[in-house]
């Protein structure tokens, strides 16, 4: 005791500083001096730190911009040079000895005199909005009804015997035989893809719930007489952000890849979205100097997917708060 106190008296310190009353009654002794705490500040501090993801989400803005920006201005009419042959299947240096260094120019014109470039992007347009509904609805639905199957033990016994039967049928065979059905349109492809493409996300989401369920705070809300769907939705879903962003970085890109393949096979939409750009331009794949019909639309529709795949995937990353330290 008496070392201690020599080693205090060695610091220089006079008693009045080194010792004050404290008020028991003080307010002061109530505060907590822990910086205050935001999740989705935190969750874009940690996404933005790095260059990497700073780049490819200027990449993702730019490809929106001229998706959904650039046809308005871009006067596309795909018939407007059908009866000028001159103007068919022309190359890049063809198209701009023809019509002048520019924007429009610049990847050559197809097989109806339209320019490449302004094609792509109206394409992009219609699978990029294709992609963004059916994971919107898939995502929805698939998420709600998973927590609630993960969490009540009615909904999983039902929900199990759905999946069963449903969930064997393959996806892609499934898809092909409603558009078949219906009309090729936008709106029958979304319905194809949405029908019941919110089983298997309802499923892993059955799954991740189960894990977290009887966790204690979920137990003291079922005993204080809080309502399942209460709980799923207060206690359970925000719990698992990460994981819904990290599935929503894997969906968003398959249905854009479903719609090309689909289109490839010839069943895809009746608008010429990038699936339907790419089976239009099949034969100019092997047909020399006409290349960039098929390989602009092919090579988009791969950057979107790729560029929408790691913005997701940094994303859920950033979403899990045990990055946020």
């Amino acid at each position: 005791m008496n070392e201690t106190l020599e080693k205090i008296d060695d610091l220089g310190f006079s008693e009045e500083e080194l010792f004050a009353p404290i008020d028991n009654n003080s307010l002061d002794s109530e505060k907590i001096t822990a910086p205050r705490y935001s999740y989705w500040h935190s969750v874009f501090r940690v996404f933005f730190k790095k260059k990497f993801n700073i780049i490819i989400i200027a990449i993702l803005a730019l490809v929106i911009v001229f998706a959904y920006i650039y046809p308005l201005f871009s006067g596309y009419d795909r018939f407007s040079n059908l009866m000028d042959s001159s103007s068919k299947h022309l190359s890049p240096s063809a198209a701009i000895e023809k019509y002048g260094l520019n924007i429009h120019s610049i990847l050559g014109t197809g097989d109806a005199g339209q320019s490449t470039f302004d094609a792509i992007w109206h394409g992009a347009s219609i699978s990029l909005s294709l992609a963004f509904i059916c994971a919107a609805i898939n995502l929805s639905i698939g998420v709600v009804i998973g927590a609630l199957w993960g969490f009540s033990k009615k909904v999983d016994a039902v929900m199990i015997s759905v999946y069963n039967i449903l969930g064997n049928i393959p996806y892609v065979l499934l898809i092909s035989v409603l558009v078949m059905i219906f009309t090729a349109s936008f709106w029958s492809m979304v319905f194809a893809l949405t029908v019941t493409g919110w089983l298997g996300i309802a499923y892993f989401i059955r799954t991740q719930v189960v894990i977290i369920r009887d966790r204690e705070y979920n137990l003291a809300s079922r005993c204080l007489g809080t309502s399942t769907f209460r709980i799923t939705m207060r206690n359970i879903l925000p719990f698992m952000t990460s994981v819904i962003v990290t599935l929503a970085a894997t969906e968003i890109p398959s249905y854009i890849s479903y719609e090309v393949f689909l289109s490839y096979l010839g069943m895809g939409l009746s608008e010429m979205s990038l699936g339907k750009l790419i089976f239009a331009a099949e034969s100019a794949m092997v047909t020399p100097g006409w290349g960039f019909e098929f390989w602009s639309p092919v090579i988009l529709a791969s950057l979107i997917t790729v560029i929408l795949y790691m913005v997701g995937q940094n994303l859920g990353d950033a979403s899990d708060p045990r990055t946020h330290m």
